[in-house]
């Protein structure tokens, strides 16, 4: 919101300024700046003004009254300065400096004007140029010895770094940076520090910089180099006949291998095979520094199925995994239909059989319904009822 509301003041006021101003004026300007040789520096200056001024850069060198003063222009100084200017609404203008030498310690002033006649020589501008400058002052590389400058994991398991500054100016801290991530800070002013590395593994491999926090910050860098740590994405891979397969090796550590290479290993494993990339159409390798992937085309069962072997190299030497390949047939999908079937027809078999061998006398209770009905007396009784009884008179 604060941002929001300050973007409409400042717009507000470059509409106000270019509306009713008619001289320049700074709305920002450089800033002083300390820098080491070789590296660069970044001046920034804005001025608003109706018309839009003219902005122009500087630089002073010495005192008066014996000082120096040079226009500056893109390409200056053997193509070390850039200047790059905008005029919408208001003028900006940045200058660049690059590849510091100590002859470019001085002053640098951002100089503006509108005024109509000031690139006139012959008349007096009515309004003259207003200037607003920065101190650009560049220093020697601080001289920083470490000990050791390289440590490898060939011989030996533990190391400690130290940075000793020998030429140190006003220390107001240090810290230990391991592939450019703060590990270890202190605000003590000590010139010679140091840093103790318990394992050295691909974890513990890289760049370490000590940094004094001096003006402006110094550093140095001491290199731990390991073996490549090359591990296999899938120790199995299975593919079907016919098919591709994609074998897939990553690498951790520092420094990242520089070489990749693969090989298809014997029954026994003590025959190494090396594979060429696009050999026989068959084989396709695609490598990085942390990755390499092989592609095996146009599955074969018979050739194809087996261990391969994937190996990476850098400075220090050379580390190896593997990968089983299995390669299925083309009818390994119907073996579980046939082996639903082949359950189905056993099952049908053995019921089929079961029935045929049963005893004839396994003759259930009901069967007996079948049989001839048992005499009664309910018959004679029957026969009683048409027997006529006759009156004797």
């Amino acid at each position: 919101m604060r941002r929001k509301l300050f973007g409409v003041i400042l717009a507000v006021c470059i509409g106000w300024f270019q509306a009713e101003a008619l001289t320049a004026g700074f709305i920002k300007s450089p800033l002083s700046q300390m820098k080491l040789i070789e590296d660069s520096a970044k001046l920034d200056c804005e001025v608003i003004g109706n018309p839009i001024p003219e902005v122009q850069w500087w630089f002073i060198d010495g005192e008066e009254p014996i000082e120096t003063v040079t226009q500056l222009f893109d390409g200056a100084r053997e193509d070390r300065v850039r200047i790059n200017a905008t005029y919408i609404n208001h003028a900006t203008s940045t200058l660049i400096l690059t590849k510091l030498t100590l002859n470019d310690t001085g002053v640098y002033e951002c100089r503006a004007s509108n005024d109509p006649d000031r690139n006139d020589l012959r008349t007096p501008p009515k309004v003259k140029w207003i200037r607003s400058q920065a101190n650009v002052i560049v220093f020697e590389h601080a001289l920083i010895t470490t000990k050791p400058e390289v440590v490898s994991d060939q011989n030996q398991t533990s190391a400690t770094l130290s940075c000793n500054l020998t030429n140190p100016s006003f220390i107001k801290g240090y810290y230990w940076t391991h592939n450019g991530k703060t590990i270890n800070k202190s605000e003590s002013g000590k010139a010679f520090i140091e840093l103790e590395i318990k394992k050295i593994d691909y974890h513990s491999a890289g760049l370490y910089a000590c940094v004094f926090q001096t003006e402006p910050e110094v550093n140095a860098t001491i290199e731990v180099k390991v073996l490549p740590h090359v591990v296999a994405y899938k120790h199995s891979e299975n593919a079907n006949e016919k098919d591709k397969a994609v074998l897939i090796c990553v690498s951790h550590g520092y420094p990242l291998p520089t070489d990749w290479s693969w090989y298809k290993l014997g029954e026994d494993e003590s025959k190494k095979e090396p594979i060429f990339n696009g050999s026989f159409d068959k084989y396709e390798i695609k490598s990085t520094p942390n990755k390499t992937t092989l592609y095996v085309n146009d599955l074969d069962i018979n050739e194809d199925m087996g261990m391969y072997q994937c190996q990476g190299t850098n400075e220090v030497g050379s580390a190896s995994d593997k990968i089983q390949l299995r390669v299925r047939s083309q009818l390994a999908a119907l073996w579980p239909f046939l082996g639903i079937v082949a359950e189905v027809i056993i099952l049908i078999t053995i019921i089929f059989i079961y029935e045929k061998r049963r005893k004839p006398d396994e003759i259930s209770d009901d069967d007996d319904s079948g049989s001839a009905p048992l005499k009664s007396n309910a018959a004679t009784n029957h026969k009683d009822k048409n027997v006529r009884q006759r009156n004797s008179n």
